[in-house]
């Protein structure tokens, strides 16, 4: 796999990550719990839960393609907040545009 090809799976991985949660009422996408919709506590709990698992999948590729490239906290401030502009489209369409 090239750099190229990992760097766009990455970043096509933490669009849909970061939607999932909005664009639907089972939790995880699996489970359906029960009737009511999932609250938003909950949404934003599946978002951390997917920003760490979309984290573990770059990390895995970062160490598939080379060695692997140590981080401070400025790097994880950053992709958490490109995690939530990627939530952005999810959450309009479930709490502006949806109703």
């Amino acid at each position: 796999m090239s750099l190229d090809l990992a760097v766009g799976l990455v970043i096509a991985l933490a669009l849909v990550g970061a939607n999932v949660p909005f664009v639907n009422d089972r939790w995880l996408a699996v489970w359906h719990h029960r009737a009511v919709p999932k609250p938003l506590w909950g949404r934003l709990a599946e978002l951390v839960l997917l920003y760490f698992a979309v984290g573990a999948v770059a990390i895995g590729l970062e160490q598939h393609l080379g060695q692997r490239y140590p981080q401070g906290w400025e790097f994880y401030a950053i992709t958490a907040a490109m995690f939530l502009t990627f939530a952005f489209p999810g959450f309009v369409y479930r709490y502006l545009v949806r109703r």
